[in-house]
């Protein structure tokens, strides 16, 4: 890809026709996960768009005259104007392809999508998931000089990376942010040599062969599979939920907090994730209202402490939400006293679910055998009853799910396939 500065601008992209411009910056991981992806889609698409970069820290005049806030940040420009949506972060090669659409002819696109020669890459051990459980797996096969590749439809770091604070991570005295820490994590497994295919798209995954498919494309034919998919919030399945998710329901307090600076917001669950991320969400919303539907927390004791001294916290224990309508820029939460049965109506800003998780096992059929919550059983190699097949992290059937637990089936799968390959 050209690179260009902002002097150049003018006359490579106000006149340069139909341009896609990728605004990147220094390491950055989301930057590096997505330049091979662009570079590839050059190759198909160049003679109809011109594919450019420009680095943003080294021209920030120019991007902050075109508002470009973060990196990466990919424009779809013709003859200077954008055309559509930007896109911007963990960027799929998918989202990329759509969005040239407003570029290209539609048919055009197809046919050279089409024509696109699969591929097909070996490797030992592919890990499926970019977790703590992932990323030691890694990290460990890899110093062990064992050819590894490491998958994810996301961004590495996995529910870490959204996490406020981490405090009970063994070896730093201060809460370490779950961003920092995941990135840290990410960081030592790439280094180690660990190759990297993030934010892609996982079409098709065959455990019996040990084949992944991604992006449509590639074929990834290992010798063993780490699941360690992790687990995605659970839905509490009222009326209103679906509509207004991203629009006045979140279920991530690192991603939406700061946007609740001053306003009313509820928080509904009452353990670890609920009462934590409540404290956080305190730094920025002036009164938060915890729903729970027990008459204790679940969360540890040191978090329920801060919890209940917090003056912007205020509790209403054994109550369950009904419903999530919309008012104007109000959210509405019917709420129903299980002891009465009565129903209120609370009307705030917004709206913060905790309530669980579940086991991310949509790429899998039913082959793999799971407990009775749905997580996959394995042994205590982390083996599944699909040989070669391994689940680590919080998509495997265990008691207590943290970070540590996750670091631990990590080590112990990796261990165990390094014997068995090395032997």
């Amino acid at each position: 890809m050209k690179e260009i500065t902002a002097s150049e601008f003018e006359a490579e992209v106000v006149k340069g026709g139909k341009v896609l411009l990728d605004f990147y910056s220094t390491e950055c991981p989301p930057c590096e996960a997505i330049a091979p992806k662009l570079e590839g889609l050059e190759k198909l698409f160049g003679e109809e768009v011109k594919f450019m970069k420009i680095f943003r820290q080294g021209n920030r005049d120019l991007s902050d005259k075109l508002a470009v806030k973060g990196s990466p940040t990919l424009l779809f420009l013709e003859d200077g104007k954008e055309v559509c949506g930007r896109l911007s972060g963990g960027v799929k090669r998918s989202e990329v392809v759509r969005e040239l659409r407003h570029l290209m002819d539609k048919k055009d696109i197809q046919t050279i999508m089409d024509s696109v020669e699969p591929t097909v890459t070996h490797t030992d051990v592919a890990i499926l998931g970019a977790g703590p459980g992932g990323l030691t797996a890694g990290l460990y096969l890899c110093q062990a000089k064992i050819d590894t590749t490491l998958i994810d439809i996301a961004l590495p770091g996995g529910n870490v990376s959204t996490t406020h604070m981490v405090s009970n991570y063994p070896g730093f005295i201060d809460p370490q942010p779950g961003y920092l820490l995941s990135h840290n994590m990410s960081e030592q497994t790439k280094k180690c040599g660990t190759t990297y295919k993030v934010a892609v798209d996982v079409t098709q995954v065959d455990l019996d062969k040990k084949e992944i498919v991604i992006d449509e494309f590639e074929t990834i034919k290992a010798k063993k599979i780490i699941i360690a998919t992790g687990t995605s919030p659970n839905r509490i399945g009222i009326p209103g939920e679906l509509e207004y998710k991203g629009n006045g329901i979140s279920y991530c307090a690192t991603c939406d907090a700061k946007y609740f600076h001053d306003k009313e917001v509820v928080v509904i669950g009452g353990g670890n994730s609920a009462i934590e991320e409540a404290d956080f969400i305190s730094k920025f919303a002036s009164k938060i209202t915890i729903i729970h539907q027990f008459d204790k927390l679940q969360a540890n004791k040191v978090a329920q402490e801060k919890a209940f001294n917090n003056p912007k916290i205020e509790f209403k224990f054994e109550h369950e939400p009904r419903a999530f309508k919309k008012e104007g820029d109000k959210m509405v939460v019917e709420v129903e006293d299980l002891k009465t049965k009565k129903v209120e109506t609370l009307k705030i800003d917004g709206i913060f679910v905790f309530t669980g998780q579940k086991p991310n096992l949509d790429l899998f059929d039913n082959a793999l055998d799971l407990d009775q919550w749905g997580y996959i059983k394995t042994n205590e190699d982390m083996e599944t009853n699909i040989e070669g097949v391994y689940a680590v992290g919080d998509v495997g059937s265990k008691k207590y799910r943290q970070i540590t637990t996750a670091i631990a089936d990590g080590t112990i799968a990796a261990i165990a396939i390094t014997k068995e390959i090395d032997n």
